[in-house]
């Protein structure tokens, strides 16, 4: 039974910024989707996982300095589809190149990548920026018959256009149990056979064979705690993109990554949102 618990943050006085800086924080304790409101936001959480103690250090950890209320409200299982499909999710095209949409859209233009995702309560339809600036770069990448690495991928849209563009294999590594599920279901509406789906988390990287291209949209916390793993696990002159965090976050990223032999290439930003990516010398 797909239970929530639906978290209502108020924030005052409100400010965009404060609410992102909350909702990062509340990324790392396991809410998986967020609705902005008027003056904060709505955040989501299997219920199986919900703590109260969890909520009040997440709004502490955040550093925000407005004053954070805050109300519960149980989600009984439902049809997330319907729900998507009612209320949040509509097809989206990137680049005028790759259109994303769901089993359940019958209106969408035909574009070069069409990519079909169910999310259920899964991160990833390509509407967050860190997700369309991820598709963005990825569809810039040369990644012919080269292997991939998805760290955290959500409903596996990321290693989905990997598998569309030519890859020639890919391991996605999702730690969350039912979007692990989730991709497994998107992976097979996309016929994305080299795409190989892993329940775990960063340990899964020790023994496997090092990619060319590593990506890992997740959060900034979880990004610098395991990129010495993500290092390890990509090839001398290999790719890593990364996104999840803000512009204002790259110099934290970065001097993680500095000393593990990483370079900036490049990033690319919508709404302080950021993509990084990073060459391993």
């Amino acid at each position: 039974m797909n239970d929530y618990v639906k978290v209502t943050f108020r924030l005052s006085p409100y400010d965009e910024m404060q609410a992102d800086i909350l909702v990062a924080a509340l990324a790392d304790y396991g809410y998986e989707c967020f609705e902005p409101t008027a003056d904060g936001t709505d955040a989501y959480i299997p219920e199986k996982i919900f703590n109260a103690d969890a909520v009040k250090a997440a709004v502490e950890e955040s550093g925000v300095t407005a004053a954070v209320t805050w109300s519960v409200e149980e989600i009984k299982g439902r049809n997330w589809n319907e729900e998507w499909e009612k209320n949040y999710f509509k097809p989206m095209t990137i680049a005028d190149r790759c259109v994303i949409h769901s089993t359940f859209h019958t209106d969408y233009p035909k574009l070069e990548y069409e990519i079909v995702i169910d999310p259920k309560m899964a991160f990833g339809t390509g509407h967050h920026e860190t997700t369309s600036l991820m598709v963005e770069q990825i569809l810039r990448e040369d990644v012919r018959g080269r292997s991939v690495i998805d760290m955290g991928t959500g409903t596996g849209i990321l290693a989905i256009l990997a598998s569309m563009r030519g890859a020639g294999c890919v391991a996605g590594i999702e730690i969350d149990e039912d979007a692990y599920r989730n991709a497994i279901e998107n992976v097979g509406l996309n016929n994305a056979g080299n795409v190989k789906l892993l329940h775990g988390d960063a340990s899964l990287l020790v023994g496997m064979e090092a990619a060319d291209f590593l990506f890992a949209n997740i959060n900034r916390n979880i990004i610098a705690g395991d990129i010495d793993r993500y290092v390890k696990a990509l090839k001398p002159g290999g790719t890593m993109l990364l996104s999840g965090f803000y512009v204002e976050d790259i110099p934290v990223v970065m001097q993680a990554a500095a000393p593990l032999g990483l370079s900036q290439v490049l990033y690319n930003e919508k709404n302080r949102w950021t993509m990084l990516k990073l060459v391993k010398n």
